[in-house]
């Protein structure tokens, strides 16, 4: 044979030659994952470490559940605790009783007509007279300057009582919170009398004496005297 022929004979020989042994093989070309180490403790084993019971899972699901429902009711609950005891504001303007019911009679016009107005429009009354008001005791700077007895016309509107402080001018106006209507509304007992005019020059006539009766707090109408 000639050199040539001998050296294809030995490649051929070696492409076809076969391995020792087909694991080597069959491990080449599907090797097998390697195993993944979990962390267990020396006391649990493999089948423990993996169950699932439904049971548990769903209740300490409902048990969640029900802790942030009891926790937002909670909250919803304090919110509207807090809503109902936040105090009200109340504004007023108060001089001398003589002035306020007596002396102003336009005052007297201004009461009636928003009276009126609210009824026409089925609104709710928001503004009442308060013959010796209790709430004055709070403010020392303004009972000081006050002729007793004092009348406070109150209300929960606010712009108006200053319209009504620039209406009547000599008025002294401020403002309070109350917990209640009740609260904001409390008088002292008091008579009011006033004499009537020897002479009356207007060409109308006097408003009647215990007109106010009707803006005075529901409690305190049927004990109000003249």
């Amino acid at each position: 044979m000639s050199a040539m022929t001998t050296l294809s004979q030995a490649c051929w020989a070696a492409a076809v030659v076969k391995p020792k042994s087909n694991t080597a093989i069959s491990h080449i070309q599907n090797p097998k994952p390697k195993s993944l180490a979990l962390p267990l403790s020396a006391n649990s084993s493999c089948g423990h470490f993996f169950s699932f019971n439904p049971k548990t899972t769903l209740k300490s699901s409902s048990s969640v559940r029900t802790f942030v429902a009891a926790v937002e009711s909670d909250q919803l609950s304090s919110s509207d605790s807090a809503d109902k005891e936040k105090p009200s504001r109340y504004y007023f303007v108060v001089a001398n009783a003589k002035f306020m019911l007596d002396d102003e009679e336009h005052f007297q016009e201004q009461l009636c007509e928003r009276l009126r107005y609210y009824g026409e429009k089925n609104k709710e009354q928001d503004f009442w007279l308060v013959i010796e008001p209790k709430f004055l005791d709070k403010f020392p700077n303004i009972t000081k300057r006050l002729g007793r007895p004092a009348v406070a016309l109150v209300s929960t509107n606010g712009p108006w009582i200053t319209f009504m402080k620039l209406r009547l001018d000599r008025v002294l106006a401020e403002s309070f919170e109350a917990e209640s209507l009740e609260e904001a509304l409390a008088s002292n007992p008091t008579t009011i009398e006033f004499e009537k005019p020897q002479k009356w020059v207007a060409p109308y006539s006097k408003y009647e004496s215990g007109w106010w009766g009707s803006f005075l707090p529901p409690r305190t109408k049927e004990g109000s005297k003249a």
